[in-house]
């Protein structure tokens, strides 16, 4: 489950390379899933997972209670005022409205969504230390799919900065390997069951 260079990224025909335009990605990771059947969308798995991908493994959600504990201390996790930041929602375009499967806003665990097309999702997050956004795919290919996970990241304040520097290791050694290890275990429990079902038939 490597990193993803970013021209392997930029060449995907994504919506989000225009629309998040001067908010260049953080990182980018992957995970490939096998190809149980064919024609598999972003939206079909979300359907399977209850529309939310990013429901933390119990290693990450320790983690996330230790970060929203000192959070809560330190005042970090409230929206910065309301005139210091837009979100990117406001970036829609009509089109992009009427293919978004769901309205813009809608809560998506810890994220808000921005857009969720049949095979792209852009969600986003705001506090005090960072305005972040993420976006999934699905991509099938010949013989698998691969599924992409990209961080966007624009700052908040000057601390944005320091704060990402103190947690990327935990995000690049523990979070998002963890992650996508799990959305690979659902996905295997999603569409494997339903194929080993349909050949014992």
């Amino acid at each position: 489950m490597p990193q993803v260079s970013p021209q392997e990224f930029q060449h995907l025909p994504l919506r989000v390379h225009t629309f998040l335009t001067g908010v260049p990605p953080h990182d980018v990771w992957a995970v490939d899933l096998p190809r149980w059947r064919t024609g598999v969308t972003l939206a079909d798995f979300l359907q399977t997972v209850s529309s939310c991908l990013c429901k933390p493994p119990s290693l990450v959600r320790l983690l996330l209670d230790i970060r929203f504990f000192v959070g809560r201390i330190f005042g970090w996790d409230r929206e910065p005022a309301a005139n210091t930041w837009k979100t990117f929602a406001t970036r829609l375009t009509d089109t992009d409205r009427s293919q978004s499967l769901v309205p813009a806003g809608t809560q998506d665990g810890f994220f808000r969504v921005v857009y969720r097309f049949k095979n792209e999702q852009l969600v986003e997050l705001v506090n005090r230390t960072v305005h972040a956004a993420a976006l999934s795919t699905l991509v099938e290919t010949s013989t698998a799919y691969r599924f992409y996970f990209a961080v966007y990241v624009r700052s908040v304040s000057r601390f944005t900065p320091f704060y990402m520097t103190l947690i990327d290791p935990f995000r690049k050694l523990i979070v998002y390997p963890s992650l996508l290890r799990s959305i690979r275990a659902r996905w295997n429990q999603a569409f494997g069951e339903e194929t080993s079902q349909f050949h014992r038939e």
